[in-house]
């Protein structure tokens, strides 16, 4: 995947669904499920159980185009598992050496940041766009205030972003939004009630698709 096809699925799609369980199979479920009902742009973060593993097997699921990402990626050996397991994109949850490692892999990344000095660190160590995080404290107001320095940065809020949130941070310029536990919820701890609602909340709101006034 290059830099330019991560951004088009991100403004496209809208939604980034975070996937991180305690349950192999229920997290490996979890993936199938949401890019079966629509949320087909998916992070499995390495801080759960057998996140590898869940790659691998959503990888052989879905086949060689699945909009498939790690997350919380910390180092440049973490990237190259992530890589090896079928990874397409690589999320941070700070300015790390998997930023670095990553695009020297080939892969695209969304770095996280939080200050404008972070942002910056982030695009000068190649960060394809940018993950604000945590966004929850901050919201839609520190997007707006970054956004005045960085009006050209594609930023991704992630923390705390539930469906009405997405859509204020999508109509303030985000590009897209990343998604844990309102989404997700249990589900991929082998608890799946409610998951089902939980993407109609999502694929429902008009904000998330193409029409949506993310930056371009």
């Amino acid at each position: 995947m290059q830099p330019s096809d991560l951004l088009s699925a991100f403004r496209t799609r809208r939604v980034i669904a975070i996937v991180r369980g305690s349950d192999k199979e229920a997290a490996l479920d979890t993936v199938l499920t949401l890019v079966r009902n629509g949320i087909d742009l998916v992070e499995v973060s390495l801080s759960g159980a057998d996140a590898l593993d869940v790659i691998r097997g959503a990888r052989a699921a879905l086949g060689p185009d699945a909009l498939l990402g790690a997350g919380t990626v910390l180092t440049a050996g973490d990237a190259r598992r992530a890589a090896e397991a079928g990874a397409a994109f690589i999320v941070t949850p700070a300015v790390t050496e998997a930023v670095g490692a990553s695009r020297a892999l080939g892969l695209p990344v969304l770095a996280g940041a939080l200050t404008p000095t972070e942002v910056v660190a982030a695009r000068a160590a190649g960060a394809t766009a940018v993950k604000l995080f945590p966004a929850g404290p901050g919201g839609v107001d520190l997007l707006r205030a970054l956004r005045g320095p960085f009006p050209d940065v594609p930023f991704v809020p992630v923390g705390g972003v539930d469906a009405a949130v997405a859509r204020d941070y999508l109509t303030a310029g985000a590009l897209a939004v990343g998604v844990g536990g309102p989404l997700v919820g249990r589900a991929a701890d082998g608890d799946p009630r409610g998951l089902d609602e939980r993407i109609t909340s999502f694929t429902a709101l008009g904000a998330l698709t193409s029409h949506g006034k993310g930056m371009s």
